[in-house]
């Protein structure tokens, strides 16, 4: 039986990459795989697990990890010796094929582990969720205009973002080391799986630009993500006889556009409202009237419930690869209203939703004022049957089998 080890610092699925990589595994181990996930144990103790489970380091490990990171910006460099442990752990295991979905969290040595991988004759599959394999420190540098990346950094305007470094600057010097490290994979061992075709442009301009690619969407639950009657949602939260604009990150912030939110609010009318998922309490109680906030959902089915209430999806984003939150809003009949950002269009087409510039509030009052004048039902069917078409987890996770299945054929 042939063996799928995939990569990844966290492996709950209440994490998008952590369900995404449990789920790909139990699609692999249905095909005829043997499944095995690697994560950080400092980070994400054990969970339930179908798939075997291979725990990377420890508490102690991530915490020195993150104070290398903080002090001397090294995120990637530290975790000596819980790295070499692993690749001990590989060797025994011995995968035809290797899935890394991130390594940036606090956990592994990339040095060491591409001097392994690099050497192991086992293909490698990197899905990229953010920009971190080809910068010097930043996961995405969208939001300030950087194009320092191309050149090989330094002087980060961004060394107090994730990954932080309170103290040095090492930009320069870590594109140079992930550089190396990256490109010591040979041509025909590494195929990079960009999940939009946005990122899939960026790095076509990286030190990783002549490596094989293949886009492939992230997917979600459609029977889950589906129409259903909001009623209830909406006494609960006093929805009714209002026009909804719905918001949903994991975080809030700038980059999220919650201060776009907050000048969208104030051009409203009374029978029309806000309601944004995933705030905090302080930043609840500095909402305007208009703004309803709501730390989380009770459930999934209550989140779909939310969808399903709004008329439009708004995501004023100014950073993003290819946002989940749309996928679901389409997938729940609801037209998405977005900045021309990444690959947070790829989803938005004609029959579901509006694209508009960045920093364009009254370009997105506009777009939500004519989903209102259209009505929500002249969206609803078009939506799901795109969501359908194009969103089904299945569909996307089969083509990850399809991958596996080529590239080790050919070891």
């Amino acid at each position: 039986m042939k063996k799928l080890l995939q990569i990844n610092p966290v492996l709950r699925i209440s994490t998008s990459t952590g369900r995404i990589m449990q789920e790909i595994g139990e699609l692999a181990m249905r095909s005829g795989w043997e499944s095995y996930i690697a994560y950080s144990k400092g980070r994400d103790g054990f969970r339930d697990c179908k798939s075997h489970l291979v725990p990377v380091g420890d508490k102690w490990d991530t915490c020195w990890h993150g104070l290398e990171t903080r002090l001397f910006d090294r995120h990637g460099l530290a975790s000596v010796s819980a790295t070499r442990r692993f690749v001990r752990q590989l060797e025994e295991i011995r995968p035809d094929v290797i899935h890394i979905h991130n390594i940036h969290g606090y956990f592994l040595n990339y040095k060491i582990l591409f001097d392994y991988l690099s050497g192991s004759g086992i293909p490698v599959i990197w899905t990229v969720h953010d920009c971190w394999l080809y910068t010097g420190h930043c996961y995405y540098y969208s939001y300030i205009d950087c194009e320092k990346w191309e050149a090989g950094c330094g002087g980060c305007p961004q060394k107090r973002k994730f990954p932080a470094s309170w103290w040095l600057d090492r930009s320069a010097q870590n594109f140079a080391d992930k550089k190396e490290a990256f490109t010591s994979m040979p041509h025909d061992k590494l195929v990079i799986v960009p999940v939009s075709h946005w990122i899939r442009g960026e790095m076509g301009r990286s030190f990783l630009k002549d490596y094989p690619f293949q886009v492939i969407h992230n997917g979600i639950d459609t029977d889950v993500f589906d129409v259903c009657d909001p009623d209830e949602v909406k006494d609960k939260y006093g929805l009714q006889n209002k026009h909804v604009v719905l918001g949903v990150a994991s975080i809030w912030s700038e980059e999220k556009g919650l201060a776009d939110f907050m000048k969208l609010a104030g051009l409203l009318r009374e029978d029309e409202v806000i309601v944004l998922v995933g705030v905090t309490e302080e930043q609840k109680r500095s909402f305007p009237q208009n703004v309803v906030g709501i730390r989380r959902t009770e459930n999934i089915r209550q989140l779909a419930a939310l969808y399903s209430a709004a008329d439009a999806f708004v995501n004023p984003t100014w950073q993003d690869n290819y946002p989940t939150v749309n996928l679901e809003a389409i997938a729940c009949g609801t037209p998405v209203v977005t900045y021309r950002t990444g690959g947070s269009v790829e989803a938005v087409t004609p029959d579901t939703g509006f694209v508009i510039e960045r920093g364009d509030v009254d370009g997105l009052l506009e777009a939500v004022r004519r989903i209102e004048k259209v009505g929500k039902g002249g969206y609803v069917g078009r939506c799901r049957e795109y969501a359908l078409k194009h969103f089904r987890k299945a569909d996307r996770y089969a083509d990850y089998i399809q991958l596996y299945d080529r590239l080790s054929s050919k070891m």
